[in-house]
């Protein structure tokens, strides 16, 4: 009789785009959201929490500016009867909950509707070097105000935030451009055939990627990429794609320049004055606030998700320089973005809704700051009560309990007490402040043992003790004076 085949054990990892954030990354990003969602509020937008899943018919056009529809989202469908068959997704981001639930309770909600969401989002993409299917975002969108005042307000406003979690002034700007100039240089252009139009849109994305002269390129006859593959043009003339050029090389040393620019490559376009004409409203709106260029500044290069939104746009980008993975230096890039939509909640209601936002994308804020030495890569553990005696446990977890009920983070080792050299080792992986001892001897004299375990690593790290002579890291305090001593003690260390 054969033997049964042993079922395999499951292999502990974390599936492919995916990874696990321990205690101070944990604790870093609850700071970094709570510092945001301060700022955010003190605007006046208030928090929002929808659901993780929608429906597919909800969600609509996945990941806005990818060519893959209905595709790049986890989804599955409902089984149950009672539920038709519906398909049921991940959100992939936070924006089109929003629409949803705009249109849902617009009822019971004001207009304009301010709110800010904060919570993961799953995309089902293919990971990639600090490119993971789940991720943080961070939102703030105003649904119901076409003024481009909500806009300017928006970009304000995120300028406040990056400062507020530590990214310095001239450490980042935020650069504004407008859907409609675009549409008025297609205009401009006489392109009247939507798949040519598309295909003009896709090429200005790539500005960033391949320059002036690749953009050249590939709207007429095509240019060989970095691979030596020929890739094909859209097939303008060279006069017919001039307009393009002049957009994205619009930018002058100051506004006036650049908006001066902009009205030029637009030419007679309406829409695309209309466009130029807000741009110069939000750059008086945010001069009068405060917010000059060296904060936010008008970009005809921001490209990025112009194909998705119908009017202002925006992007953040910290300026200060890193090192890549061979080594060679360049900016950090885009930490932030986003843009007026107002056919989002339009997809519900049949009637046009005015929406602007912004998403900033929390995990890479926080790499940002990890890179500048704004965060330290550990947090303080708690406060460790020893066990010297396992019958005496009631008098540990009292200790632990007068500790807590004074706002001091504490805890009783729980592990085998047998040897206490294996304590000092937990309390120093806990990276811990303190240790508390007290055994037979200590428990008859009344007093505690007290281990600075921060001075002791400085000490241990010393070549020489006499400068600790007159400061031990072990000493002798009353059990009554537990409280008082150690809050003491932890203020000395954060001093």
């Amino acid at each position: 009789m054969a033997k049964p085949k042993k079922t395999p054990r499951p292999k502990a990892q974390t599936p492919k785009g995916f990874r696990d954030y321990f205690g101070a990354e944990v604790a870093q990003r609850t700071d970094m959201l709570r510092t945001i969602a301060g700022v955010y509020h003190r605007y006046g937008f208030e928090a929002l929490e929808s659901a993780a899943v929608e429906t597919v018919e909800a969600l609509g056009k996945f990941l806005p500016d990818v060519d893959r529809p209905n595709e790049g989202v986890f989804a599955w469908q409902e089984d149950d009867e009672k539920d038709n068959g519906d398909w049921l997704a991940l959100r992939y981001d936070l924006t089109a909950p929003l629409a949803r639930v705009f249109a849902q309770h617009r009822n019971d909600l004001p207009t304009p509707y301010r709110r800010f969401a904060m919570g993961p989002v799953w995309r089902n993409e293919k990971p990639g070097p600090g490119r993971f299917r789940q991720f943080y975002q961070c939102d703030a969108d105003t649904v119901g105000s076409g003024s481009v005042a909500a806009d300017s307000e928006i970009c304000a406003m995120l300028s406040d935030t990056l400062e507020a979690v530590g990214i310095d002034r001239g450490d980042y700007v935020i650069r504004i451009n407008n859907r409609k100039v675009l549409n008025g240089v297609l205009e401009v252009m006489g392109l009247s055939d939507d798949a040519q139009k598309a295909d003009v849109l896709r090429t200005i994305d790539k500005f960033d990627k391949v320059g002036e002269n690749g953009v050249r390129e590939l709207l007429g006859k095509g240019r060989l990429d970095a691979s030596g593959a020929y890739i094909d043009g859209v097939g303008l003339e060279a006069a017919q794609a001039e307009p393009v050029i002049a957009f994205l090389t619009s930018k002058a040393a100051d506004t006036a320049g650049t908006l001066a620019n902009l009205r030029a490559a637009i030419g007679e376009s309406e829409v695309g004055a209309k466009g130029v004409d807000e741009l110069q409203e939000m750059a008086d709106l945010l001069a009068a606030g405060g917010y000059g260029a060296d904060r936010i500044v008008i970009d005809p290069s921001v490209v990025r998700g112009l194909g998705y939104y119908t009017g202002p746009v925006f992007e953040a980008e910290l300026t200060f320089e890193i090192k890549d993975e061979k080594g060679r230096p360049r900016s950090f890039g885009s930490v932030a973005g986003g843009g007026r939509y107002d056919d989002l909640v339009k997809r519900f209601t049949g009637q046009e809704v005015p929406a602007t936002g912004v998403s900033i994308g929390v995990d890479r804020l926080l790499a940002a700051l990890h890179m500048k030495g704004r965060l330290s890569t550990q947090t303080t553990g708690p406060v460790v009560v020893t066990v010297m005696d396992r019958g005496r446990m009631a008098d540990y977890q009292a200790m632990v309990s007068e500790l807590r009920a004074a706002g001091i983070r504490a805890e009783v080792y729980l592990g085998n007490p047998k040897n206490f050299g294996n304590q000092l080792k937990y309390a120093d992986q806990r990276n811990s402040p303190i240790a508390i001892i007290q055994g037979g001897d200590e428990l008859e004299r009344g007093i505690l043992q007290v281990k600075d375990l921060i001075l002791g690593a400085k000490i241990a790290e010393t070549a020489t003790l006499e400068e600790w002579r007159d400061r031990p890291s072990q000493f002798e305090i009353p059990r009554g004076e537990l409280v008082e001593r150690i809050k003491q003690l932890l203020a000395d260390q954060n001093g």
